[in-house]
């Protein structure tokens, strides 16, 4: 039986991969700094409950005579389980290369790629071929809502047939790790990369497909990519030249109403842009043989993913949601969802990452401003900060001040608790307060704890 350990195992990534190295008998061990301060509790629990043997950070989990450790990027080398293992001369991994190992051991890898949409792509892609009997195996950066009652955390499906879903990441460069059966390129936009370098990076993942590659017609910059795969499929919203166009879209009290193909159908997800997914969801399936009609159809019973426009609860006529939004894009996108309803915004954007708020600070704001209207509030706290060394020469205060420079109401808190109170103070009978922000969990501990106040 192998044994292998996971630093920094609470991540989405890394857990998802721990779930799927345990179900194949590996004897696993894990441990987080989030576990250590008392956080991730849920997580910590979920893990253990299916066998994960948690350890604290301190490198005494490598005294089990492991025979790697897996890290994610964001964990450094001064951290005491990698210096540890480096003293023992056990050898240190990246999760992505232990996510193309597991991808590869399947004949049909599905990598879903692009900017932005790929955790809620991939679930659909995943949820689609389950429902339809394929049994694929899905490992994803974010928790599956159809699966939520599934022991462990719902960011992976395991079944034991020939397919793999992932979501590949393009910010670290580990995309450039898979060779895949089908590549799919969502859409291109400035993120973690300047857009020369992303459109060489997925022009090369389309082109190593093996069997065909599912391209977004509605992006320039994707649409480019035509050229590099002779086996295209194409879907769009906007472009009805593309193979699957799908149309007639209209916000409604659950969701999302569309037409494909003359037939109707429901979205339990708000927002075009989920229309989209859902477009490039069922080209995805139809190159592996499921009618578009019937995962059309499949598609209706999709209950979405954590953290992606979630609706954590309603109080006194006042909702409270939380989503992932952390890039221009990703922000526009949900903003323009949530402006198809009635009801005044209070937004908590957390920013995450210095280098990330340099890049695209000003072009986040700039989406924030396009849809707000003069009485939704932008309130955000200081650029959260995971550890290690880095140059801190932005502040959220300069990004807020931008924001009041657009005419916007916006709002810098240092501390997150006194953003909190100032915004309890302000909502309202039919307001919707939303809580953005990637990679911190505690945003969402945020939005409950809002709700019991709010009672």
């Amino acid at each position: 039986m192998r044994k292998v350990g996971f630093c920094a195992v609470a991540g989405s990534g890394m857990s998802a991969l721990a779930q799927v190295l345990r179900a194949q008998g590996c004897e696993v061990y894990g441990s987080d700094r989030s576990f250590d301060q008392g956080k991730e509790g849920k997580i910590k629990k979920a893990l253990s409950d299916i066998g994960v043997k948690i350890c604290p950070q301190d490198g005494s989990m490598l005294d089990n005579d492991l025979e790697v450790l897996y890290t994610s990027t964001a964990v450094e080398s001064t951290i005491p389980d990698v210096k540890r293992a480096l003293e023992k001369n056990i050898p240190v991994k990246r999760r992505s290369d232990l996510l193309a190992e597991v991808f590869a051991s399947y004949p049909k890898g599905i990598a879903i790629g692009g900017t932005s949409g790929k955790s809620t792509l991939t679930a659909m892609v995943g949820y689609i071929l389950d429902q339809a009997g394929l049994k694929p195996t899905v490992i994803n950066g974010a928790g599956m809502q159809n699966y939520k009652d599934m022991p462990g955390i719902p960011n992976v499906i395991l079944n034991k047939g020939d397919i793999c879903v992932i979501e590949a990441d393009e910010s670290d460069g580990s995309i450039e790790k898979y060779t895949p059966y089908i590549s799919v390129v969502n859409n291109i936009s400035l993120d973690h990369k300047s857009l020369e370098e992303l459109e060489i990076l997925f022009g090369d993942f389309a082109q190593k497909a093996k069997f065909g590659a599912v391209l977004n017609a509605d992006c320039k910059h994707t649409i480019k990519l035509l050229n590099k795969h002779s086996n295209n499929v194409t879907f769009a919203i906007d472009n009805p030249e593309a193979d699957f166009y799908f149309e007639d879209i209209k916000a409604v009290d659950d969701g999302t109403n569309y037409s494909f193909k003359g037939r109707n159908y429901h979205l339990n997800l708000i927002g075009r842009f989920n229309v989209a997914n859902a477009a490039a969801a069922v080209a995805v399936c139809s190159m592996l043989g499921v009618e578009a009609v019937k995962a059309c159809e499949i598609l209706q019973g999709f209950a979405g993913t954590k953290r992606r426009l979630e609706v954590l609860g309603k109080s006194n006529n006042i909702t409270v949601i939380d989503d992932f939004a952390h890039n221009p894009d990703k922000v526009a996108a949900s903003m323009s969802a949530l402006k198809s309803y009635k009801g005044r915004l209070l937004i908590m954007f957390q920013p995450h990452g210095f280098a990330p708020m340099r890049l695209m600070g000003k072009d986040i704001i700039e989406s924030f401003a396009k849809y707000m209207d003069d009485k939704d509030i932008l309130m955000m706290p200081e650029i959260y900060f995971s550890g290690g060394t880095v140059n801190r020469d932005i502040s959220s205060k300069d990004l807020i001040d931008y924001a009041v420079s657009l005419q916007k109401q916006a709002y810098f808190f240092e501390k997150r608790d006194d953003l909190e109170k100032r915004l309890l103070e302000l909502v309202g009978e039919g307001d919707r307060i939303v809580l953005m922000g990637a990679r911190d969990n505690s945003i969402t501990d945020m939005g409950y704890r809002i709700l019991e106040k709010l009672k």
